[in-house]
């Protein structure tokens, strides 16, 4: 046996020396699972003598696959030999081989997304834009799950019953053009062996060995793919971690890693349970959250080093609190020798990254954004701002041509260089420009100009606190669309900002991407509604919102031409929950751990079982340092509402935390180690933290939190009005009721 073995820990090797019955590897987080994949092909090629043709190996990122094969070939040269493709390369290198025998020709162009989009507008002749990119999105997650338009569970994907007819002329239509989708690259391969016995026994014969990466994020089609490539005779050797299968919207099921052993018979699983990444204690953390799971086979992560610091679970008064403190820990670790790039902020939605960007300019401390662009680099963060813009100066010729015609309102680039070239005539006021024009128009771009005008006439009305009644021009405010994702006006100028974008239609030009990139957009355009809840609802607060904005985008230009993208300690990575799988840094953030926030009110049954698996995610990137920061108060909506701790943060093993701030009455008492508990929390009598209470002065409020005092506890109180109050528990004053909580 070679040396390159003597690395391997007893679970790595036997899994890399394992052969005959299928075998699971259930690789837990940081267990060192690719080094493993690629020691087991090089092992099968050097010592077994295996024809490295005969070996497949498929895993989802091209990046994964070139990974896989250079380092299989550090060990052996022939490596280079063996198929190591992502699923979809498998498929299309399948079809230009064997496609004529299910009407292709080897010459087919792969359609994207927007390929498909433009077919089936075809297809859809009066159907809206937003309408066809969801029924592209059902087709394509139709094929995730290997159904065809008769199939009979169709239904579960879109229980429309015009969607089969649809799907079935969409697929005719594909056929006669003779080219396919990223669904086929996986569906017609599987169509093609099924019927073809003598092509399906070919491949059998040929791959000997079968090996899946990531098999946690496999969907069914690949699984029907992976079942119909595979013999009596083939080795099959999965490897995943079914407790961090966190992209079911994209069609990934976990139930194929939970059932192989089912689907194959005499399977073999080894457990690779050894994490050289992160400290005992925070994957006592993690473990102690993901293991409340129904659906997974269960694993027992141990540290290779050590116990490690206690993670912190820091409970904060409101999002903005939240900000400083993260920057406060961090520019406090890079003054004592540490470095920037140690650190990474994570959170459920990108829309969460706006304070944190602030924050951080405000300090000089420098970040980067992954999977993202930064917050007012956005294209619907942008077009938002333009409106506004227009709102405050109709003579900002850059916002007007941005917006005018977005989305598209028959208002062509020669019609606005009319209207720019006339403004000169009233004094460069583009919008009295464009209604002096009316008359000369056509008929579409007179209704596109007049509903902007009117949407932007009716902003500047509420701005004046005037009543809109009467101010409607009878049918130039295009109908809504009733938007999916909740876009909610509240407090201050958030109610002007939210109006501008529902009735200018930007809300759901955004939203007409497909639903997963429409609904983030969306929340970053009520993450600005939030922001702006702040000010006045008033031109001096607009002003004064548009003017803070500014300062932060200067800052941001200024601070990254003074760095010329150098930076001596790095950058603190920003960065959503589930673009952190396969990353790690020394020191963890995850932010907005609360109810309602992470998790999602309305997630229930497996999707919470998935957040979990993504909470699990996050916790595990962390190799020394992890924090969880939850808010008693975050704007959200428009307005500043009670918060209360997320669901997981409850389940933590409160024996290896430390907490800090003001934890909630009745959050728990942990178990464990002397100095490791998390502290009691004073009795606050029957107020808990998040009970709505009502005074018979100031409203409807909160209790956001409740501390110890010689005299008492005392309760804090946030009222929906702003008013801020205190009184001890023990000697509340009458006027104070309490209208929910337990």
């Amino acid at each position: 046996m070679g040396d390159y073995l003597s690395v391997l820990n007893p679970e790595q090797r036997q899994a890399v020396l394992h052969t005959g019955k299928p075998l699971l590897i259930l690789a837990g987080a940081g267990s060192g699972k690719t080094r493993v994949i690629t020691t087991k092909i090089a092992w099968l090629i050097r010592e077994q003598g295996l024809d490295p043709r005969s070996i497949l190996a498929v895993t989802f990122t091209n990046k994964a696959a070139r990974e896989m094969s250079e380092r299989a070939r550090l060990i052996d040269d022939r490596a280079s030999a063996a198929m190591l493709r992502t699923f979809h390369s498998f498929g299309a290198w399948f079809l230009r081989r064997n496609g004529t025998l299910g009407g292709l020709d080897s010459g087919f162009v792969i359609y994207d997304d927007d390929d498909q989009i433009s077919l089936l507008s075809g297809i859809m002749e009066n159907a809206s834009r937003a309408e066809v990119r969801e029924t592209a999105g059902s087709i394509s997650r139709a094929k995730d799950y290997f159904l065809g338009p008769a199939d009979p569970e169709l239904d579960r994907i879109n229980y429309q019953p015009k969607f089969r007819r649809i799907y079935a002329a969409y697929e005719e239509r594909m056929a006669k053009i003779g080219n396919v989708d990223f669904g086929d690259l996986i569906k017609k391969p599987v169509e093609i062996l099924r019927e073809n016995p003598e092509v399906a026994s070919r491949f059998k014969n040929r791959f000997r060995v079968i090996m899946v990466d990531e098999y946690q994020d496999a969907n069914i089609a690949q699984f029907e793919l992976l079942k119909t490539i595979s013999g009596t005779e083939t080795y099959v050797c999965v490897v995943g971690d079914d407790d961090q299968s966190i992209y079911r919207f994209r069609g990934a099921e976990v139930r194929n890693i939970l059932e192989f052993p089912d689907r194959f018979p005499g399977t073999e699983i080894i457990r690779l349970e050894r994490n050289y990444r992160s400290t005992a204690l925070i994957l006592q953390a993690a473990s102690s959250v993901v293991a409340r799971n129904q659906g997974r086979l269960g694993k027992t992560l141990r540290s290779e080093k050590g116990e490690g610091k206690l993670p912190v679970m820091a409970f904060l008064p409101d999002q903005d609190e939240e900000a400083a403190y993260c920057a406060s820990l961090i520019a406090n670790a890079v003054k004592k020798g540490g470095r920037y790039d140690e650190w990474a902020i994570l959170y459920r939605t990108n829309a969460q990254s706006l304070g944190f960007e602030t924050e951080f300019l405000r300090r000089g401390i420098p970040y980067r954004m992954v999977g993202s662009l930064k917050f007012y680099e956005r294209e619907e963060i942008k077009d938002a701002l333009a409106l506004l813009s227009v709102l405050v100066n109709p003579r900002d010729e850059v916002a007007f041509r941005r917006m005018v015609n977005k989305p598209s309102r028959g208002v062509g680039p020669a019609t606005v260089d009319r209207i720019i070239g006339y403004s000169e005539e009233f004094g460069s006021d583009l919008l009295k420009a464009a209604g002096a024009l009316l008359p000369e128009l056509g008929t579409k771009a007179r209704t596109g100009i007049e509903t902007f005008n009117t949407v932007l006439e009716e902003g500047k009305a509420l701005l004046a606190g005037e009543k809109l009644e009467g101010k409607r021009k009878r049918g130039k405010i295009r109908d809504q669309v009733p938007l999916k994702e909740t876009l909610a006006a509240g407090e201050g100028l958030s109610s002007i900002v939210v109006k501008l974008i529902k009735d200018s239609g930007i809300a759901d030009y955004h939203l007409e991407h497909d639903e997963i990139a429409g609904n983030q957009r969306l929340n970053n355009l009520q993450e600005l509604a939030n922001a702006a809840s702040l000010y006045a609802l008033s031109m001096e607060g607009l002003l004064e919102f548009l003017e803070h904005i500014e300062l932060d985008r200067s800052l941001a230009e200024e601070t990254a031409e003074n760095s010329k993208g150098v930076f001596p300690n790095g950058t603190v990575t920003l960065i959503t929950l589930h673009n952190t799988k396969g990353l790690e840094f020394k020191k963890v953030i995850i932010t907005g751990v609360e109810q309602g926030v992470f998790p999602r009110e309305d997630k229930k049954g497996e999707d919470i079982e998935e957040e979990r698996r993504l909470f699990y995610v996050g916790a595990t990137r962390a190799m020394d340092e992890l924090y969880f920061c939850c808010c008693a108060l975050r704007r959200l909506y428009g307005r500043t509402t009670p918060t209360g701790p997320s669901l997981f943060l409850r389940e933590i093993d409160k024996g290896g935390i430390r907490v800090i701030g003001n934890a909630p009455y009745g959050f728990g008492v942990g178990t464990g180690k002397p100095g490791n508990r998390m502290p009691a929390v004073s009795p606050g009598g029957r107020w808990r933290q998040g009970d709505r209470v009502f005074h018979d002065d100031h409203g409807y409020g909160a209790v956001t939190g409740i501390r110890e005092s010689d005299e008492g506890p005392v309760v804090s109180v946030h009222f929906d009005t702003g008013h801020e109050t205190r009184f001890l528990s023990e000697h509340q004053s009458s006027r104070f009721t309490k209208i929910s909580g337990d």
